[in-house]
């Protein structure tokens, strides 16, 4: 089992950053690839972002590449979503999610989420 707890989400003014971490329980995060999803209110969960096992590899949502950048620290078991240039829309819950294949949708574990508000 792995468990996923997801911190850094606040509240922020249209044009500012945020730093979203995912630290993981369990010995095997680095044989994961990690996701970031969000699901804003009244609306399905979306796919944001994700990054391989060993970070050799990410993908972005069309809505936020070249905005947010996913990262990992495999030594701290730990997932990072830099969030910058934060537009009113970004505003939902982000979940970070963990799984054995590269999937935008299909992933075996998942943390309980964190708001993130932005303001115009």
């Amino acid at each position: 089992q792995v468990q996923l707890v997801e911190s850094g989400g606040g509240f922020v003014q249209a044009g500012g950053s945020l730093r979203l971490s995912c630290t993981a329980s369990g010995r095997a995060f680095s044989n994961y690839a990690m996701g970031w999803f969000r699901q804003a209110l009244g609306k399905e969960r979306e796919f944001v972002a994700i990054i391989s096992w060993n970070a050799g590899a990410t993908y972005y949502a069309d809505s936020v590449h070249g905005r947010f950048t996913i990262s990992r620290d495999n030594a701290k078991n730990t997932v990072y979503l830099e969030m910058n240039s934060l537009k009113p829309e970004d505003t939902a819950v982000y979940y970070c999610a963990g799984g054995s294949r590269w999937s935008t949708k299909e992933y075996d574990y998942w943390g309980q989420g964190t708001q993130v508000t932005v303001s115009s």
